[in-house]
């Protein structure tokens, strides 16, 4: 019982393409490249961009954004071949069983249920608050105790609208995958019109000289704002965990991953050098600093959609985070390195339906009662130790399989993936030492539950041969 016996790519596909319980195939790369936009622009570009710039960077925010774009795009032409190689539920934990075995795979796995869960608490947590704010826009207030997670000092017990928003995207991910790509990419148009609508009339404002001095704070920090700013665009690797669902996953996936990327690169550049161009960096220390930029040039009528749009951002990283989860849950468990219960697929909207609800129901829990504050910086961590194992991936199967057969290839290899390493590397070394302790206090966590349950019901201790196969 090898601790990092691997699965065979020919048995990850011919079990994708199984009969009986498996998903619906009926994304396409429009519906892709829609969930990949959908999971990245929220939070970080109406959040984000103002503490970075006021904190860190300055009106150097564009080179923060230019640095952590460029780890993501090397991490994502990685992700691409995998992607196209291995169409399969899984994402990074999936790739990393055909590479290095079960145990990287299940620590890959297990740091991605930290990636996805806690995002999607935290994204949560955060929608209340936009909705909060809308509703107080009209007149309307919660009372306290429904307002925010469990902190009797300050008279909150329970974030209602927190556990509501989860259980609403619940529904709607029962109803069948193409129901919630089509609800997505509705959410995706309205919101990046809105960030349109912004740089169309904050571009008059723009004034060159709050552009002086440029790097106030020197390079590092700037380096230091990208690695604050990397968590704006987490969620184009939950457009990975959608491969069992897409109709032509060789095609479509590089397309999905790469131009959804490339898209919230483009605008989250241009949002940075118009905002900071509005407002002197020093002032942005707001939690809303696109809408603050538009009052404060007294554009007050461009602000209240720019709430809206908040608020149809965040709603789709949820909804595409919640996705990635449950489609990671059912990859794990198909394994048996979780309990069967997470696998089991509805025959009539062939969609993972107690694993959906088990997963809303716990995001639903830490979103509504656990204060997230501290625990949303271990999803910078658990992204980017995914994206540097992707990325040796790449570099480990170019070797050990040369002819396997590869849509997508990697240009450039061996410097794209060493690259990927280099800048993810250098951005996880700028997080705090808290975040490293909670980060590996999580993975011993996990290496307990492998080695009391997933190593011994893992279907690789079956008889079948094709599942023993070493790739």
């Amino acid at each position: 019982m090898s601790l990092f016996r691997k699965k065979s790519i020919d048995v990850l596909l011919k079990e994708a393409g199984g009969k009986g319980a498996s998903l619906k195939k009926s994304l396409s790369a429009f519906d892709l490249t829609m969930l990949g936009v959908g999971a990245i622009i929220g939070t970080g570009i109406f959040v984000l961009t103002g503490v970075a710039a006021a904190e860190h960077a300055g009106p150097a925010l564009v080179i923060s954004f230019i640095l952590s774009g460029l780890a993501c795009v090397f991490a994502a032409l990685c992700y691409a071949e995998f992607a196209s190689t291995v169409p399969v539920s899984g994402s990074a934990y999936t790739y990393s069983y055909a590479a290095f075995g079960e145990l990287i795979a299940w620590i890959l796995g297990w740091d991605l249920i930290l990636e996805y869960g806690v995002a999607s608490s935290a994204v949560a947590a955060g929608w209340s608050g936009y909705f909060q704010g809308l509703l107080a826009g009209f007149g309307i207030e919660l009372p306290k105790a429904l307002t925010s997670a469990y902190d009797p000092a300050k008279g909150t017990f329970i974030d209602l609208p927190a556990i509501l928003i989860v259980l609403l995207i619940v529904l709607l991910l029962t109803r069948g995958v193409k129901e919630s790509a089509r609800f997505n990419a509705v959410m995706v148009i309205i919101k990046v019109a809105v960030v349109l609508l912004f740089l169309a009339v904050g571009a008059w404002y723009v004034k060159p000289d709050n552009w002086t001095p440029f790097m106030p704070y020197g390079f590092s920090g700037v380096a230091t704002g990208a690695a604050t700013v990397f968590f704006a665009y987490i969620g184009f690797d939950a457009v990975s965990t959608a491969a069992e669902e897409v109709r032509n996953p060789q095609r479509d996936m590089p397309i999905g991953i790469i131009a959804s990327l490339l898209i919230c690169t483009a605008l989250y550049i241009v949002v940075s050098l118009v905002l900071t161009g509005i407002v002197p960096y020093d002032q942005l220390n707001v939690k809303n600093p696109v809408a603050f930029a538009l009052n404060y040039i007294h554009q007050d009528w461009v602000a209240g959609f720019i709430s809206l749009g908040a608020i149809t951002g965040i709603t789709t990283v949820l909804l595409v985070m919640m996705y990635g989860q449950t489609r990671l849950f059912y990859a794990i468990s198909r394994d048996g390195l979780l309990p069967k219960v997470f696998s089991r697929v509805s025959q009539q909207k062939q969609v993972p339906y107690v694993n959906t609800w088990l997963t809303g129901l716990i995001v639903a829990f830490f979103a509504g009662v656990v204060p997230l504050n501290k625990l949303a910086e271990l999803t910078n961590i658990g992204t980017l130790f995914a994206f540097i194992t992707v990325s040796i991936g790449v570099l480990v199967l170019r070797r050990t399989q040369p002819d396997l057969k590869r849509a997508f290839k990697t240009p450039l290899v061996p410097w794209v993936p060493l690259l990927a390493v280099a800048f993810c590397g250098y951005l996880v070394l700028q997080l705090p030492a808290t975040t490293w302790i909670g980060f590996g206090s999580w993975l011993i966590i996990g290496l307990v539950i492998y080695f009391a349950y997933g190593r011994r019901h893992s279907t690789l201790n079956g008889p079948s041969e094709a599942n023993e196969k070493v790739s």
